[in-house]
């Protein structure tokens, strides 16, 4: 069983920065072969991606809206056990609980931001943006 769990989010004003957390643990790195992600979800809507990248820290990818604000990376030490998503310059349209997402495999590129390839997922942390 694969178990994630997040961490730093909080609230803070527009233009803001908060990094977030995902502490993973109860899986074996397969040779490169797993893909994560970060997505948000509010209250009204679907769960959407906003961030992904394969383990070793390769191909990181991004959703438009976040591009050149937000960046994915994961702990460089021997057990990469964390991901995580530093996150600047933040907007009220940002608000939205953020939940990291694991997979088992590669998924393919253009596919990595889909809700419904991930296997494993945290609790989220809420994340709260005022202007």
């Amino acid at each position: 069983q694969v178990d994630l769990v997040e961490s730093g989010g909080g609230s803070v004003q527009a233009g803001g920065s908060l990094t977030l957390s995902c502490a993973i643990s109860g899986h074996t790195w397969d040779k490169g072969r797993d893909t994560m992600a970060w997505f948000r979800q509010t209250s009204s809507n679907e769960r959407d991606g906003v961030a992904t990248i394969y383990s070793g820290g390769r191909s990181p990818d991004y959703h438009d809206s976040v591009k050149g604000r937000f960046t994915i990376s994961q702990s460089q030490d021997s057990a990469r056990n964390t991901l995580y998503l530093h996150t600047h310059n933040l907007k009220p349209e940002d608000t939205a609980k953020y939940f990291c997402a694991y997979a088992r495999s590669l998924i393919d590129y253009g596919y990595r931001l889909t809700p419904r390839l991930y296997t494993y997922w945290g609790q989220g942390t809420q994340v709260t943006v005022s202007s």
